[in-house]
C-alpha cells in the first residue's frame, strides 16, 4: 500500500492550499520543496525583527468575500493600503495615475483640466502595432515618457517599440485623488508574515525539505495515489518541445540602515532607464513597523534561464502556443496533476491562486 494520498509538489500557495483541504477531511499529504523553506515566493524572512519578503513585494488583496473570509482563518491582516509611489529622476509621483499625479504633471487642479490635458497628448496611430503606440493612444506622451517607458524597458528587457502592443490592453487613469493601487474591497498584510499562513496550512501534513522532486522521481513517484505537482511544466517534461520563457528578478542583498525611515512608504518604482533597478522596497511599513534601524531591499528584473528561478511567464502568441502543447501532455497525465503559476504557465494573483486550489479541491472530491 502507499503511504500517501497525495504528493504535493511544492509548499507555497498553491500546494499549502491543497495540503490543508485534504488534510482536513482525513486525506494522509506529504508535502515536498526544492527550496529549503516554506511558502514558495510569499516566505518572510525575519531580519532585525522586521519581515522581509524575501521575493519582493507580496499584498493581499482580492474582491472575493469568501476568499478574504478563507484567508483570514489563518491570520489576522492589517489594515495596509498598497500606495507605491513613482520616482523618476528625483521626481516623485504618485501610482496609479491619479489627480496628485496629474498635478505634479502638469499643475492642473480638476478632473476636467486633467483630462482635457491627457485626451491633447494622446496619438491616434490606428491599430498601435507595440507598445509604445499603445501606451501614447491611451495616456499621451508625458505619462508615457516619465512613467511607463523606462520600468517597461527595464521590466521587460526590450524597447517598448519592440514589445506587443497586448502587454498594456488598457491603463488605469483615476480623475480622482485616490492612491490605492488596488481596487479590491479587501487588502492587507497579515500580522507576522505569511509564514504564519503557510505554518497552520500545512500542520497536518508531512514536509519534506531541500528537495528536487525531478532528480528524486523513483524515490517519491510512488509513495502516492496522486501527485500535485506546481514546478514548471515544461522542466517535467524534460522541455521536449523546447522551454517556456519568463522574466526573473535578482534581489540585491539586504540593506540595513541605522536610521528609522528610509523612504517612506514601502514601495518606490524607479521609472527612468539610468536607474538599474524597478523597484526598491522597505519592508517596516508592511506592518507599520516602529524598530529601531530599516531594511531596504532593490529589485532588478534579469533574463531568465534554465535553471535561474521563473517568476513572470511572458505569455505571448509563440509562448502560449507552446504550452498548449505541454498542457495537451498534462491533461493526458493518469496520476500526475499540475497547478499553480509554473504548473499552468499563468501570474496569478494570491487570491487567484487559493481559488484555483480550492477549485481543484471541489473537482477531486466530488469525482
Amino acid at each position: 500500500m502507499k503511504k500517501y494520498d497525495y504528493l504535493i509538489v511544492g509548499a507555497g500557495l498553491f500546494g499549502s492550499t491543497f495540503a490543508y483541504e485534504m488534510s482536513k477531511i482525513g486525506k494522509k499529504c506529504l508535502v515536498i520543496d526544492k527550496r529549503n523553506h516554506i511558502g514558495g515566493n510569499i516566505y518572510c524572512e525575519v531580519q532585525n525583527n522586521i519581515n522581509i519578503h524575501k521575493y519582493g513585494a507580496h499584498i493581499f488583496h482580492t474582491s472575493n468575500i469568501k476568499i478574504w473570509e478563507y484567508i483570514n482563518q489563518f491570520s489576522e491582516f492589517n489594515n495596509y493600503i498598497n500606495s507605491p509611489i513613482a520616482n523618476y529622476k528625483g521626481e516623485i509621483y504618485n501610482l496609479p495615475f491619479n489627480m496628485n499625479t496629474f498635478n505634479k504633471l502638469w499643475g492642473v487642479v480638476t478632473p476636467q483640466e486633467a483630462a482635457e490635458k491627457i485626451e491633447s497628448q494622446k496619438l491616434n496611430f490606428g491599430q498601435p502595432e507595440n507598445l509604445e503606440e499603445q501606451a501614447i493612444s491611451l495616456v499621451g506622451t508625458d505619462i508615457y515618457e516619465k512613467l511607463i517607458k523606462g520600468y517597461t524597458e527595464k521590466q521587460w528587457g526590450k524597447e517598448c517599440k519592440n514589445l506587443p502592443a497586448f502587454i498594456i490592453k488598457r491603463l488605469p487613469v483615476r480623475f480622482s485623488y485616490d492612491n490605492n493601487y488596488f481596487n479590491d474591497r479587501f487588502q492587507g498584510i497579515p500580522i507576522g508574515g505569511y509564514n504564519t499562513i503557510i505554518n497552520k496550512m500545512l500542520e497536518k501534513s508531512d514536509l519534506e525539505l531541500g528537495v528536487d522532486y525531478l532528480k528524486n522521481k523513483e524515490k517519491y513517484y510512488d509513495l502516492a495515489d496522486k501527485i500535485i505537482y506546481t514546478g514548471m511544466i515544461d522542466e517535467y517534461y524534460n522541455y521536449i518541445y523546447g522551454n517556456l520563457e519568463y522574466r526573473s528578478l535578482k534581489f540585491e542583498d539586504l540593506e540595513l540602515h541605522d536610521i528609522d525611515n528610509y523612504q517612506g512608504v514601502a514601495v518606490v518604482n524607479y521609472t527612468d532607464l539610468e536607474t538599474p533597478y524597478t523597484r526598491l522596497i522597505e519592508h517596516k511599513y508592511f506592518e507599520f513597523g516602529t524598530q529601531k534601524g530599516t531594511i531596504i531591499t532593490k529589485e532588478y528584473p534579469i533574463d531568465w534561464k534554465i535553471g535561474e528561478e521563473a517568476y513572470y511567464p511572458i505569455n505571448d502568441v509563440k509562448n502560449s502556443e507552446l504550452f498548449k502543447k505541454y498542457k495537451k501532455l498534462g491533461d493526458n497525465e493518469i496520476k500526475v496533476i499540475f497547478g499553480g503559476r509554473l504548473g499552468n504557465y499563468q501570474y496569478y494573483d494570491m487570491d487567484k491562486v487559493i481559488e484555483a486550489s480550492l477549485n481543484l479541491v471541489n473537482k477531486l472530491n466530488n469525482k
